[in-house]
């Protein structure tokens, strides 16, 4: 065969495994698609202390696992134990101002009674001065002297009676209803809370980690001083829009984790996230801001999609959160599916040389 009639035959070679790999491509991104752009993510919680002091105890160190419940460091728990002795205090003080809300109640109702006594024995003397009045036996002067007396102790009786009423509402309701002694434990409540906060414990089980605490730090409330990496994981993936056009929720999965190469773990589709940070639009008043781009082929926008494994499922809680993988999905099944299958594996080997 001439030269270059071998040359022309490598040239249609090569144009049919380009047009052949052309083709498989197009196919691939439709029935089979790929994302290397996946990761193992775990969620990541702030560790911090709800009330601020100085850091007494440290219990834990860095990257320890830690479960649900497990205190993590104390605080400095004097001034909040002294703050617990004060409640204590103000809710003796308020039973004792009860009590003797309730002995001025009494008081005033004996008042009360004794001023009865006063206007019903003047208001009987009023009327024999009357009736002697009549007759011209008592002078005009003692008279008016004794009903002025009358009016005086129904002035009295009023007035104690009003004291009775003072008393009673500022003694409120009795017992645990009581609005003083509800405010005074309410307060002892808080003081308890607040010392009970003293030692921080953590709220998830998973790895703590960027710890830098040491005793003697002080911890402001609120401020993080550690994050603990969740046990549980979650797979994600970004596909270009157009490669999800045939996926639904429920679809086969391979994935590879760069950390197990030659493995090919099975899953499914979990979900896919309703819209991207590029496709959110903040009510903030300013207007809109369109995309301004010359370029003729623009790059496509990315989705995300979360996987789940069938078995296996222990193995994300070994993987780091961050962990690189690859995403195989087979949203077609038959030859695509097989072909999906092969490919994975294919990627799967690769691993052990990057």
């Amino acid at each position: 065969m001439a030269p270059d009639q071998m040359f022309k035959r490598w040239v249609h070679i090569a144009l049919a495994v380009f047009m052949l790999s052309f083709i498989y491509f197009l196919v691939a991104d439709l029935w089979m698609p790929v994302s290397t752009q996946s990761r193992v993510l775990h969620p990541v919680v702030n560790v911090s202390s709800k009330v601020s002091g100085q850091v007494e105890s440290v219990y834990v160190r860095n990257n320890q696992q830690v479960d649900v419940g497990q205190v993590l460091f104390s605080l400095d728990k004097r001034p909040y134990e002294i703050a617990v002795d004060k409640a204590e205090l103000s809710v003796e003080s308020a039973s004792q101002t009860n009590l003797q809300l309730d002995a001025s109640i009494a008081a005033a109702k004996a008042q009360v009674l004794a001023s009865r006594a006063d206007v019903d024995e003047l208001k009987l003397e009023v009327e024999r001065v009357e009736h002697l009045i009549k007759s011209n036996t008592v002078s005009r002067q003692l008279y008016d002297q004794t009903r002025a007396n009358y009016r005086a102790a129904k002035a009295k009786s009023e007035a104690v009676q009003a004291d009775v009423i003072k008393f009673e509402a500022q003694r409120g309701k009795n017992g645990d209803a009581n609005l003083r002694l509800r405010q005074a434990q309410n307060t002892l409540q808080n003081a308890q809370l607040q010392l009970n906060y003293t030692d921080v414990r953590s709220q998830v089980a998973g790895q703590i980690t960027n710890l830098q605490l040491q005793p003697g730090n002080y911890a402001q409330a609120g401020l993080a001083v550690a994050a603990i990496v969740v046990d549980k994981g979650d797979i994600v993936a970004d596909f270009r829009e157009k490669s999800l056009s045939h996926v639904q929720i429920g679809d086969e999965a391979s994935v590879v984790f760069d950390a197990h190469p030659g493995d090919v773990f099975t899953g499914k589709v979990l979900a896919i996230d309703a819209g991207v940070k590029n496709g959110q639009i903040s009510a903030d008043g300013s207007l809109a801001n369109p995309e301004n781009s010359d370029r003729w082929v623009r790059d496509a926008q990315y989705m995300r999609t979360h996987i789940v494994l069938h078995e296996n499922l222990q193995l994300l809680q070994t993987l780091p959160s961050g962990a690189r993988a690859t995403v195989q999905l087979h949203p077609v099944g038959g030859l695509a599916s097989w072909l999906g299958t092969l490919q994975a594996h294919v990627i799967s080997i690769v691993h052990y040389i990057y």
